[in-house]
């Protein structure tokens, strides 16, 4: 369970992703205090968390000013993700202990199959695919054996689509039976590329491990500038919108 202060920075985070509290604005502990009723420790450690997350910055006097992510930041911050991941998956498939995450990993590609095989994109599905896609990436950072990698990999894990097993997922494919099949099958094609890091982290071919993650890596940069191209005005809280943990299906 999170702490008081941890769950308070979340809070505060997604309200500035979302736009409540506007680019520029000054923050005090007074005003948190009041808009999230609590008491002032709480909201002086979840400033400082925030700080730390260069979501915020303390100002020449009292107080703080909010410095929202853009989509710039995310595409640097998930080239930087790509490449942590793909030098885990060297590592992994050099490693003594791999055998240890191997059926896990195993795993997540027989769920992730079975789920597309279903041949729909409901809720429940979705979330299940996060899970087993969330399982499969968190083995290899697990099992790389450098924990600054996963170190790493957390202190960005805060902004949207940056947190480990991330899946994009294109709200168009539910606008016909041609847009599903074509989200069906980038989803098959994903989990075709975790089969290969899979079989290369067996085999011990370091070489494959890392240009495999690195290609599956980059899908998320694509799928970025694919909603860019699409919609010139996109923010980060859409971005927040296009992953699979914050989808909001259509209620029937």
């Amino acid at each position: 369970m999170d702490s008081i202060d941890t769950e308070l920075a979340a809070k505060i985070r997604n309200d500035i992703i979302y736009g409540v509290h506007p680019e520029g604005e000054r923050l005090s502990e007074a005003k948190l205090c009041d808009i999230y009723k609590v008491s002032r420790t709480p909201v002086r450690l979840a400033l400082r968390i925030l700080e730390r997350e260069g979501i915020i910055r303390r100002g020449e006097g009292r107080g703080y000013h909010i410095q929202s992510p853009t989509i710039a930041d995310i595409l640097q911050a998930v080239q930087v993700r790509g490449h942590l991941e793909s030098l885990a998956a060297r590592l992994m498939a050099l490693s003594p202990h791999k055998d240890d995450h191997l059926p896990d990993m195993a795993k997540a590609i027989q769920t992730i199959d079975d789920l597309i095989g279903l041949g729909r994109l409901d809720e429940p599905t979705i979330r299940q695919m996060q899970a087993a896609n969330e399982v499969f990436h968190t083995s290899i950072l697990d099992a790389c054996g450098n924990a600054y990698i996963g170190f790493t990999c957390k202190q960005i894990s805060h902004l949207p689509m940056l947190a480990a097993g991330s899946m994009v997922f294109d709200r168009g494919v539910l606008e016909s039976p041609e847009n599903l099949e074509r989200g069906l099958f980038r989803l098959r094609l994903g989990n075709a590329q975790h089969q290969v890091i899979f079989d290369a982290v067996k085999s011990g071919n370091p070489v494959r491990a890392e240009r495999m993650m690195s290609e599956h890596s980059h899908t998320m940069v694509e799928y970025i500038e694919t909603f860019e191209k699409r919609d010139s005005s996109l923010t980060v809280s859409d971005l927040v919108a296009y992953s699979a943990a914050d989808f909001t299906f259509p209620t029937t």
